[in-house]
């Protein structure tokens, strides 16, 4: 849910090594590559304190007058052979200075742009995971909405036709590989109110925030020399904002879920420091219909029913959950929620978190993913 909170860390770390003066004199970088102390102040950018007027595929690209923003795919997949899969494809954009702060330059850039790439192997309990960093120039790394294009050197998802109806995701590693193509079967969900998403009472600490809840997927998962021919299930989001998170705050745990009977749901709570849960942000139920029901935060629980002990950071997750609701016309009242496997924590990267596929019974039945931040370490005032 609130990917720009990992991405503060790690553009940081790149902001110490100079990583937005490198500047090109002859085909060198010259000596204005130096360090420069990170930035987080946020003036010169704008803020979200009311609804877009959205315009899609146009908002489908980057916004660079607001400070943070990422696009966000996960989805479940299977093999025919019983196979089964889980992914996360995540880009983040990460402006440092305000637009007109910036000189023009092919190599210059105000924008850095870092990528996060997982595979669950669910049926041989492996996971992998890689990221990487680059500038927003050169065609280095860049989003755009018409076309719809969003890349990091040869990592992109890419719209196949004017709408971006369909789209197809390719990124490789040494050890693991995807090609998909996805179909977009519902118009976006705004979340929040208008796509407006509170994260506090504070105004301007917000995102612009819509879904693609439910893209029909087909393609290839590669691990080393074995190919995978999947269908399944994917899930995109898209937010852009110049906010952080509230005082106080120990990190948040969300949930993409795809349910039967065609709905879809979206929760989470961020979860504070004395162990209260901050009111602001609620949840979304899309219905068949495409149609949306935003949920209060008060109207549902998410109670964790297990837990599972890293073995590579020594934090302790939640490893299943029960969401209950208390809204009558829902249609279903409770939801249990598992991983598919305990071990898929990000670990040795700028910040480390667990992100993985899950499944659903209860009531209905589904898949999707979770994301769990701040037990390592708090997602605090630093951001």
């Amino acid at each position: 849910m609130w990917r720009m909170m990992i991405a503060l860390l790690a553009v940081a770390l790149v902001a110490l090594f100079g990583f937005s003066l490198l500047d090109v004199n002859s085909g060198a970088v010259s000596a204005s590559a130096q360090i420069q102390r990170p930035q987080f102040d946020s003036t010169g950018y704008t803020r979200a304190l009311e609804p877009l007027d959205w315009e899609f595929p146009r908002n489908f690209g980057a916004h660079p007058d607001y400070q943070t923003e990422w696009w966000y795919y996960t989805g479940n997949l299977w093999g025919a052979n019983g196979e089964r899969f889980g992914f996360q494809f995540t880009i983040f954009r990460r402006a440092i200075q305000p637009n007109s702060s910036v000189s023009p330059s092919e190599w210059r850039t105000n924008q850095i742009y870092m990528a996060h790439f997982t595979l669950s192997d669910i049926s041989n309990q492996t996971f992998y995971h890689d990221e990487r960093y680059s500038r927003g120039s050169a065609d280095l790394a860049g989003a755009t909405g018409e076309p719809y294009r969003v890349w990091l050197e040869d990592w992109q998802v890419a719209a196949l036709d004017e709408q971006a109806r369909f789209t197809r995701l390719t990124a490789a590693t040494d050890a693991f590989a995807l090609d998909l193509t996805f179909e977009q079967v519902k118009p976006p969900a705004l979340q929040g109110q208008g796509g407006l998403s509170l994260k506090s009472a504070e105004p301007g600490n917000a995102s612009h925030y819509y879904s693609l809840s439910r893209l029909l997927t087909r393609g290839t998962v590669t691990l080393g020399e074995r190919s995978v021919q999947v269908t399944g299930l994917s899930w995109k989001d898209h937010e852009f904002s110049t906010s952080a998170l509230g005082e106080g705050a120990q990190g948040w745990d969300w949930f993409g879920l795809i349910l039967a009977d065609d709905y879809e749901l979206m929760v989470g709570k961020i979860r504070m420091e004395d162990g209260s849960r901050e009111p602001a942000f609620g949840g979304l139920l899309i219905r068949p219909d495409g149609s949306t029901r935003y949920l209060e935060s008060g109207e549902f629980t998410i109670i964790p029913t297990a837990t599972w002990t890293s073995p590579h950071t020594g934090a302790t997750y939640p490893s299943g959950w029960e969401i209950r609701f208390s809204a009558a016309d829902l249609p279903f009242q409770q939801l249990t929620v598992t991983p598919l496997m305990a071990d898929q924590e990000l670990h040795g990267a700028n910040v480390e978190y667990w992100e993985g596929a899950v499944e659903v019974t209860g009531d209905t039945t589904g898949v999707g993913y979770a994301e769990l931040t701040g037990y390592v370490a708090t997602m605090d005032g630093r951001f």
